[in-house]
């Protein structure tokens, strides 16, 4: 199955009219350098940011536009990745699911406007849930499906592969499905932003 297709126009716009009425705030983008921007835009100078691990921010340049630290945040992840101390480490993480801003991706969302949120250790999902005060996920329309069965199996089928092969490229022991997530609806209204990118985008 072709798990990274571009859906259409329609269906893309009722993907939009469902996350509104879950409260996700879904804004549409047509392409990675415009996520970018927008992604720019929304956080205030000053603000506490953390990501989580995400192929997507690093294809639109999120990442590398944080490691030249030239930007008016606060990042969070300079202290853990500076931390050698395994345990010190973990502490950090964990303090930082509850930053002003949290930023990642998603590994799907369904036509009527659930989301799928997946990791090993759930760290992300830790700052998504309820922990950080401004959440906004990123997200390529290549991660359309139709229904929760099909996010699921895009998941398993598609993502977890990917992630295990780039994980172990990177000299890692490889990953698993720790942690999953559905994402029904947002309580706060203001709290979950989507910035969607019509592009292919992460896994």
């Amino acid at each position: 199955m072709n798990w990274d297709k571009i859906p259409d126009q329609p269906t893309i716009e009722k993907v939009m009219a469902g996350m509104r009425e879950r409260n996700f705030n879904p804004v549409l983008v047509p392409d990675g350098q415009s996520a970018l921007e927008k992604l720019k835009q929304m956080i205030p100078a000053g603000a506490e940011v953390m990501t989580g691990a995400s192929a997507t921010l690093e294809q639109i340049g999120f990442i590398g536009y944080l490691a030249e630290k030239t930007h008016p945040w606060r990042n969070l992840k300079d202290a853990i990745l500076t931390e050698k101390d395994s345990q010190k480490q973990r502490d950090l993480r964990r303090a930082a699911t509850v930053s002003e801003y949290f930023i990642g991706s998603v590994q799907a969302v369904t036509e009527t406007g659930q989301v799928l949120g997946a990791d090993a250790t759930g760290s992300r999902q830790g700052g998504y849930v309820f922990g950080a005060r401004n959440v906004i996920w990123v997200a390529g329309v290549n991660k359309i499906v139709s229904d929760l069965e099909k996010a699921l199996k895009r998941l398993i089928e598609h993502c977890v592969p990917l992630e295990d092969a780039r994980v172990k490229s990177t000299g890692g022991p490889g990953t698993f499905i720790g942690k999953i997530v559905i994402y029904e609806r947002e309580g706060l209204p203001q709290r979950v932003s989507t910035i969607l990118v019509k592009e292919k985008l992460g896994f």
